[in-house]
């Protein structure tokens, strides 16, 4: 198991006082592992952003401690919070840089110019500046517009160039805040692929903040979910899809949703896929192998690497022999759960 390089320990953060105080974060504990991809993920208001800025104290918490790259930046002195210094925090965020939504590039400068910035303020030397800026480019497959503004380009282009930039001092995390919201499907989909093709090349740990369940589908080995501050529930994407236990889980998992009261049939289950091939035709195979026959009242599956994830209810046929034998023969599949739910209908 790879070594944690963001540990987070009985978060809090507080914005107001007295009667007015909003409390944004709540006893929160996170464990990021280094060179993986994270995700996290809630509703508007979940405290995402709070959460994330946090992480590179441009939200000062209220209590709890941070560790990042085995740094301190923030910790306990009895009730007091203490915070690292303002030229060690300067040093720190070379090591955890950060993309935003709405791509923050100076619209004055170009794409070279924007991604040589950072080196500027740390002092490197200019002809040093420009090669690794050419390099970081190229990286991100934007070469040709080292001379282009900002106003010149796409949306892409600019998260690109963006990207770019905050790789440009070798950090060891990238924060990414909503990074893909502001961009069309097929534009996310690019981005989502040179970030996790940057993860691999350069082994930088990725944090995805978003609300969008399919950027953690797509990208993110772990997720942890957020709900009005508090961490809901967390673990492998696989697991969370498979089987949320949360209210909020299975509304960020399953949109849509199915309400039990409302299905016509005696008994209802609920089958969760829990990895298998997404091959593998179920309910085919149930009606060929054993003559029965089920229907199907909803369905919320999806194709993960191959596998399949999700969670599929079917009314099992009245007769008693029959719902057994459907039952007997779902249980025995492997990669699969089973339960009963009630029918109120």
């Amino acid at each position: 198991m790879s070594e944690s390089i963001i540990q987070i320990q009985h978060l809090n953060k507080t914005f107001g006082t007295g009667e007015t105080a909003v409390h944004a974060l709540e006893d929160i504990n996170l464990d990021i592992r280094q060179g993986e991809i994270f995700g996290i993920i809630g509703l508007s208001g979940a405290g995402k952003s709070t959460l994330v800025r946090c992480m590179n104290l441009l939200e000062r918490p209220t209590s709890g401690s941070i560790t990042v790259n085995g740094q301190r930046l923030a910790w306990m002195e009895g009730e007091k919070l203490t915070t690292i210094s303002e030229r060690e925090l300067r040093l720190a965020r070379r090591n955890v840089t950060m993309i935003f939504q709405s791509f923050n590039l100076l619209m004055q400068r170009t794409c070279l110019q924007n991604v040589c910035f950072p080196m500027e303020l740390s002092g490197l030397p200019r002809q040093q500046q420009r090669k690794r800026a050419m390099e970081l480019l190229d990286l991100v497959g934007l070469r040709d517009k080292a001379d282009a503004y900002p106003a010149q380009l796409s949306g892409g282009q600019k998260q690109r160039v963006a990207i770019a930039r905050s790789l440009a001092t070798d950090p060891k995390v990238l924060l990414c805040d909503e990074a893909t919201s502001a961009l069309d499907p097929n534009t996310t989909a690019s981005i989502l692929t040179l970030l996790k093709d940057l993860n691999q090349k350069l082994g930088v740990t990725v944090v995805v903040i978003t609300h969008q369940m399919s950027v953690i589908e797509e990208i993110c080995s772990r997720v942890a979910i957020l709900d009005g501050g508090v961490i809901a529930e967390q673990g492998r994407v696989e697991d969370i899809f498979s089987n949320p236990k949360t209210e909020i889980g299975r509304q960020l998992v399953y949109p849509g949703g199915v309400q039990i009261d409302r299905l016509h049939a005696a008994r209802v289950i609920r089958i969760a896929f829990n990895g298998g091939s997404s091959d593998e035709p179920l309910i085919a195979s149930l009606a060929i192998d054993c003559g029965v026959k089920v229907n199907i009242l909803g369905a919320d599956t999806r194709s993960i690497e191959g596998k399949a994830f999700g969670t599929m209810l079917l009314g099992l046929p009245e007769d008693p022999g029959d719902a057994a034998k459907a039952l007997q023969y779902i249980r025995s599949q492997p990669n699969i759960t089973v339960e009963e739910v009630e029918n109120h209908a």
